[in-house]
């Protein structure tokens, strides 16, 4: 028999790679949808990977516990993905209280109707590297200690331990996966490397000269969103439900993945980079590089696709896009 999923932010980046996944894997996939004034276009990343049809969409919010529980208790989901997120780091100062009303609580939302409602369902929750902020080990693994440095991390540290903390006291089967940068041409434009390969090719068709950053010296690990998606089902399989550190295990600085982006387009980065003091974070991460053997000994899992084919993609993708429009 087929699996049934739900997943929460189905209509993001990581959504919409997971959706497809599952999809491919014979399942029947739920996907909740915030209704919005922007509704005609909040399918897009769907469209894009050509399942829009395929994804059964229910209207519900991750602030109103009512509708999730009226959604689990119809979808009856053997497994649920909780991807809802205020994603987006930058803002989460000016917007903390909604960033920890969706991205913290929506968490805890998530986990109450499964316990409620279809308690032998499987749980994913989407940590995040951004715990770690001021990195207390030169390397990332599950033992290292937490030091949020923005009310998004902040909040998703709330929703990661209020997931180990349902597994211990209710025996929910809930994992998380604490998933270090992962990027892809479905990014939102407000992210770092989708902001620099849209610039990247908006420059190389004339369309832009110059590309404003913040802070470049900043040292990331990125993957590739496609792999990340690939641990997520992984963790729902194990009949133990555990906490994994997502990672490539490679960390380089923003100004490092400029060069490979403009490079690529035949440009010189120094021509077209423009650093903006605007631009830094109230309280910065330096650095971030993941250990992911935990998640290699147990799930068989390592990322397949490098940084530069990763952004070769992407600078691919905002090429055709911007040439089309």
């Amino acid at each position: 028999m087929s699996k049934t999923a739900l997943i929460t932010g189905v209509t993001g980046q990581d959504g919409a790679y997971l959706a497809q996944l599952l999809l491919e894997k014979g399942y029947e996939v739920h996907g909740l949808m915030r209704r919005s004034a922007s509704a005609d276009v909040i399918g897009d990343r769907l469209r894009w990977l050509g399942i829009i049809d395929d994804v059964r969409l229910v209207d519900g919010n991750m602030t109103d516990v009512s509708s999730l529980m009226r959604i689990v208790r119809q979808v009856q989901p053997d497994e649920v993905y909780n991807l809802a997120a205020q994603s987006f780091v930058k803002s989460s100062w000016d917007q903390p209280l909604l960033t920890g009303t969706v991205t913290g609580l929506g968490a805890v939302h998530v986990l109450e109707a499964i316990r409620m409602e279809a308690p032998s369902a499987r749980f994913y929750q989407a940590s995040s590297s951004e715990m770690f902020g001021l990195v207390q080990h030169a390397v990332q693994s599950e033992a290292t200690p937490f030091y949020p440095r923005s009310p998004y991390a902040v909040a998703k540290l709330y929703a990661h331990w209020a997931t180990v903390n349902y597994r211990e006291s209710f025996g929910l089967h809930a994992s998380a996966g604490i998933l270090f940068n992962h990027e892809s041409p479905l990014r939102g434009i407000e992210f770092v490397t989708r902001k620099v390969t849209d610039a990247v090719a908006r420059i190389k068709l004339g369309q832009l000269d110059k590309l404003r950053l913040g802070n470049i010296e900043a040292k990331r690990d990125w993957g590739h969103a496609r792999d990340y998606v690939r641990a997520m089902w992984l963790m729902l399989q194990q009949e133990t439900p555990d906490d994994y550190v997502i990672a490539t295990g490679r960390t380089v600085t923003v100004r490092q993945m400029c060069e490979i982006a403009f490079s690529y387009v035949g440009l010189n980065v120094e021509d077209h980079l423009v650093i903006d003091p605007a631009l830094f974070r109230p309280a910065e991460v330096d650095l971030l590089i993941g250990d992911a053997s935990k998640a290699k000994a147990a799930l068989g899992w390592e990322a397949t696709v490098t940084l530069e084919e990763m952004i070769h993609e992407m600078v691919d993708a905002d090429l055709a896009r911007r040439t089309q429009g």
